[in-house]
C-alpha cells in the first residue's frame, strides 16, 4: 500500500494518462465510420431507448445493430392515445418505413443535426409508417426509468430527477440560459454532492462503516447515471465522488487535480465526442478552476464571498466557450448566481427531491418555481449589460485563457497589468464590428420562407424574418432563433436599424415577434395592403410601424432603398419591392411580388440591368415573368427555397427563363453570401 501511494503521488503518471487518451480520442473522432445501414432497408427491429412524444409526433431513439431515430407522426388523435399507453422505454419493437439521412445543415455557425447525431453512432432516421410491439420491456435499469418517469409529473422532477429540460417552455429555457443560469437545471457536480451528502448521512445513521458507505453511494450513483443517460456532466459529477472517495477512504493523498485528469481522461475514453458538447466544456473547465483557485475562494470563511468569488471565476473563465458557443455575455449574471444558486440549491433541488418521493409537497415547489419562472422572465428583459462579440477564429479563444490564468494571477498576486491584459483583449474583440465598414448581402436558408440581410457600413437592414408553422405549442420552432439571431451575432451584428417585412404571409414575417423579443430592432415597415392577424400582433407589440408605400425611400450607410410596387389588394401582389443601389450595384428584392405587381412596376420604371435579383415568390411560377427578367437582365438570381418543398419551388419554367443569370438557390448552397465592393461583387457561402 505504500508502494501504490507514492506511486500515485507522482504527477508524471496523470500527466501520461491524459496524453494517452486525448491521442486516442483524435484517432477516435477522426476514424470515418461506415453505417450498416442503407436507404434500400424498410425496416428496423430494436430496444427503444429514449422517447419523446410531441402534440403531433413521436420520436424514437433505437438502440439495435446501431442507433437509429424513428419519427412517426400521428394520423389522429387515437394514434397518440394509443402511443402514449403502449410503448415505453425497454420494448422491443419493428419499425417499418423509408430510411433516409438527416438533413445536413450547409450554412456555417448554426447547430448541425446531422453532426450531432453522428457524434452519438445515429447516421439513419426512420420515417415510421407502422409500429409493431414485439415484446415488452424486461430490463430492470429501464423498469426503473418508467416508473421514474411517471412518477414526474412536473417538468421540474423531469429536470432535477432525470436530467431532461424538454417538458420546460422552451421560451423559459431561453430566459434561463440568457441571464446565464442554464448550468443550474443540468444535473452535476451541485445536485451530485448533494444527494451523496444526503445518502451518507442516512448510512452513517445506520452505523454503516465508512468504506461500505461509500461503496453503497457510489453503486447508487452509477445506476443513477445510466438512468440518466450518461450525460456529460453527470459523468464527471459521480466519477468525480468514486475517484475522492477512494482517495479520502485510503489517504492516497492525489491531488485534486490529478483526479482531475484521470475524470476528464476517463470520460473521453467514454466518448470522446463529448468535447463537441457545450455542457462538457462548461463543466471540466469551471470545476477545474475552482479546483486550482480554492485557495483563493477559501481566503474568507463569509459564505456570500465564497459564493461570490465563485460567481466571478464561473463566470470569467466560461467566456471563451460561451463566445465561441453563442456570441453573447451577460455581466449581470454574475450577481444572478449569487440569487439563484442558492434558491436552486437549496431550495428547489432538496424540494424536487422531496415532492418526488412525497408528491403532496408538490405544490410548495410550484411557489418557487413559480418565483424562479416570473422574476428570470423579467430580468432577461434587462437588455444593458448584455453583449455580443463576433466569431473570431478558434486559436484565439485558447490564447483568452492564457490572458485569464493572467487575470487570477494578477488578482491574486496584486499585480493590475496582467488583468489588464485580459479586459483589453476583450473590449478590443467587442469593437471589432464597429470598424468594420464593408457591405454584403445575406440570403439566410431558413427553409421555405424568405429572410435576408443588407449589412452597409455597419448599418442592418432585415427583409423578412421567414417563419415555419409549428403545431407544437410547448416547444415552437423559430427559424429565427435557431439560424438568424445567431448568424447575426456571429457577425458581431448587435441591431437590426430597418426591419422590413414585404408581406404578411408567415413564412415572411411569422418570426417577427420572437425577433423583436429577443434583439434590438430600431424600425419596422409594412406594405400598405389590409392589415391581418399576424401585422395585428405585431403592432400591438412594436406600435411605431411604419407603412412602405410606393415611392417610400430611405437612405442608410452606404445603400439607398426605393420601394416600387403600389397596393393591388392581394397581399401577394402588394408585396413591397424594394431597390436598392449600393456601391454603383443594383439590387432588386421583390418578395412574394406577382406577375401582375411585376407588370405595374415595369409601366413606372425603367430599372434597367441588375446586379442580384431576389426571384420572387420562391421561384414560383406566379412570378418572374419573361418580360420582366429581359428587361432588368439580372446577372445574379438567388432562390429562397425549403429542400423538398410541397409547392415543388421553385418551377423549373421560371428556372429556364433565368437561364442566363447565374442562380443561386438557398436548398442547394445554404445560405448565400454577395460581398459588395466598388465595381465588384464577390459571391461565397456565408461564413461568420
Amino acid at each position: 500500500m505504500i508502494k501504490l501511494r507514492k506511486i500515485l503521488l507522482c504527477n508524471y503518471i496523470y500527466y501520461i494518462f491524459l496524453g494517452l487518451i486525448l491521442i486516442i480520442s483524435i484517432f477516435r473522432i477522426n476514424y470515418k465510420y461506415t453505417s450498416i445501414y442503407s436507404n434500400k432497408l424498410k425496416e428496423v427491429t430494436g430496444i427503444i431507448k429514449e422517447l419523446s412524444i410531441d402534440n403531433d409526433k413521436v420520436k424514437i431513439t433505437l438502440n439495435s445493430k446501431e442507433n437509429i431515430i424513428g419519427l412517426f407522426y400521428y394520423k389522429n388523435n387515437s394514434d397518440k392515445k394509443y402511443i402514449e399507453k403502449s410503448l415505453t422505454l425497454g420494448d422491443k419493437v419493428l419499425l417499418k418505413g423509408e430510411l433516409t439521412r438527416t438533413n445536413d445543415t450547409k450554412t456555417k455557425g448554426i447547430f448541425n443535426y446531422r453532426k450531432y447525431l453522428e457524434r452519438r453512432k445515429i447516421y439513419y432516421q426512420v420515417n415510421i409508417d407502422k409500429i409493431y410491439i414485439l415484446s415488452k420491456n424486461n430490463n430492470i435499469l429501464y423498469y426503473l426509468k418508467n416508473n421514474i418517469i411517471k412518477r414526474c409529473n412536473n417538468p421540474y422532477l423531469k429536470t432535477f430527477i432525470l436530467g431532461d429540460t424538454s417538458d420546460i417552455n422552451d421560451t423559459i429555457l431561453t430566459n434561463y440560459r440568457d441571464i446565464g443560469i442554464s448550468h443550474l437545471f443540468a444535473i452535476s457536480g451541485m445536485h451530485i454532492t448533494l444527494l451523496s451528502s444526503i445518502l451518507l448521512s442516512i448510512l452513517k445513521k445506520l452505523n454503516v462503516n465508512e468504506i461500505k458507505r461509500y461503496i453503497l453511494v457510489s453503486i447508487f450513483l452509477i445506476l443513477y447515471l445510466f438512468i440518466t443517460g450518461i450525460s456529460p456532466s453527470v459523468l464527471r459529477a459521480v466519477l468525480f465522488f468514486i475517484f475522492f472517495s477512494i482517495n479520502k477512504v485510503y489517504y492516497f493523498y492525489i491531488k485534486s487535480t490529478n483526479i482531475y485528469y484521470i475524470v476528464l481522461g476517463l470520460s473521453l475514453l467514454v466518448n470522446p465526442f463529448y468535447i463537441y458538447e457545450v455542457s462538457f466544456l462548461y463543466s471540466f473547465i469551471i470545476s477545474y478552476s475552482l479546483i486550482v483557485l480554492q485557495d483563493f475562494i477559501n481566503s474568507n470563511n463569509n459564505y456570500f464571498s465564497k459564493l461570490f468569488k465563485t460567481s466571478i471565476i464561473s463566470f470569467i473563465v466560461s467566456i471563451p466557450i460561451t463566445l465561441y458557443n453563442f456570441n453573447s455575455i451577460n455581466l449581470l449574471s454574475i450577481i444572478y448566481n449569487l440569487f439563484y444558486v442558492p434558491l436552486i440549491s437549496i431550495i428547489v433541488f432538496p424540494l424536487s427531491i422531496i415532492s418526488f418521493i412525497f408528491p403532496k409537497f408538490l405544490f410548495i415547489l410550484n411557489i418557487f418555481i413559480s418565483i424562479l419562472e416570473s422574476t428570470t422572465s423579467i430580468l432577461n428583459k434587462i437588455n444593458l449589460f448584455k453583449f455580443i462579440f463576433k466569431s473570431i477564429p478558434i486559436g484565439i479563444y485558447f490564447i483568452y485563457y492564457i490572458l485569464i490564468m493572467l487575470f487570477f494571477k494578477g488578482i491574486i498576486n496584486n499585480k493590475k497589468k496582467l488583468t489588464i491584459l485580459f479586459i483589453i483583449s476583450l473590449l478590443t474583440h467587442y469593437l471589432m464590428p464597429y470598424f468594420d465598414e464593408s457591405d454584403y448581402l445575406v440570403m439566410f436558408d431558413i427553409g421555405q420562407g424568405d429572410s435576408i440581410l443588407i449589412h452597409t457600413n455597419n448599418k442592418n437592414v432585415l427583409i423578412d424574418t421567414g417563419g415555419i408553422k409549428s403545431y407544437n405549442s410547448k416547444n415552437k420552432y423559430y427559424v429565427t432563433k435557431n439560424v438568424t439571431i445567431p448568424l447575426l451575432k456571429k457577425k458581431g451584428i448587435k441591431k437590426i436599424d430597418y426591419l422590413i417585412l414585404t408581406h404578411g404571409d408567415f413564412d415572411h414575417l411569422g418570426d417577427t415577434n420572437y425577433l423583436i423579443d429577443n434583439f434590438n430592432v430600431g424600425k419596422i415597415l409594412i406594405n400598405s395592403n389590409r392589415i391581418n392577424n399576424l401585422e395585428e400582433s405585431i403592432i400591438k407589440k412594436f406600435p411605431n410601424i411604419e407603412i412602405a408605400r410606393k415611392n417610400y425611400y430611405f437612405e442608410i450607410g452606404d445603400a439607398q432603398f426605393l420601394e416600387l410596387n403600389k397596393n393591388l389588394e392581394d397581399e401577394n401582389d402588394s408585396s413591397l419591392v424594394f431597390l436598392v443601389y449600393i456601391n454603383k450595384k443594383k439590387i432588386l428584392l421583390t418578395g412574394d411580388a406577382s406577375i401582375k405587381s411585376e407588370e405595374e412596376i415595369m409601366k413606372d420604371y425603367d430599372i434597367g440591368n441588375i446586379d442580384i435579383l431576389k426571384v420572387g415568390h420562391h421561384g414560383s411560377r406566379t412570378s418572374s415573368s419573361k418580360k420582366l427578367i429581359k428587361s432588368i437582365n439580372p446577372k445574379y438570381a438567388i432562390i429562397s427555397v425549403g429542400k423538398n418543398n410541397r409547392y415543388g419551388h421553385p418551377n423549373k419554367e421560371v428556372l429556364s427563363i433565368l437561364s442566363s443569370s447565374k442562380i443561386y438557390r438557398t436548398d442547394e448552397s445554404g445560405s448565400i453570401m454577395f460581398k459588395i465592393k466598388k465595381n465588384k461583387l464577390e459571391v461565397e457561402k456565408f461564413s461568420p
